[in-house]
């Protein structure tokens, strides 16, 4: 059988802990961020944990992951 392959979209904006959860890019934090609140801009720095039933779907798109 061949390999799988992994979505290419998915290699750009997911990775995984070691523990296999999924993080991502926090959104909403591109373009007019004048009108954003400053806590949200600050919560929006880093990544986050995915949800669970988030991490399924894209764990699909991840075969070797």
């Amino acid at each position: 059988m061949p390999k799988m392959k992994t979505k290419s979209s998915t290699k750009k904006r997911f990775r995984l802990t070691g523990t296999g959860k999924v993080r991502a890019n926090v959104a909403y934090k591109r373009h007019m961020l004048s009108n954003k609140t400053q806590k949200m801009k600050r919560k929006a720095r880093g990544t986050m944990i995915l949800s669970d039933a988030d991490a399924r779907i894209v764990k699909s798109y991840m075969p070797y992951g």
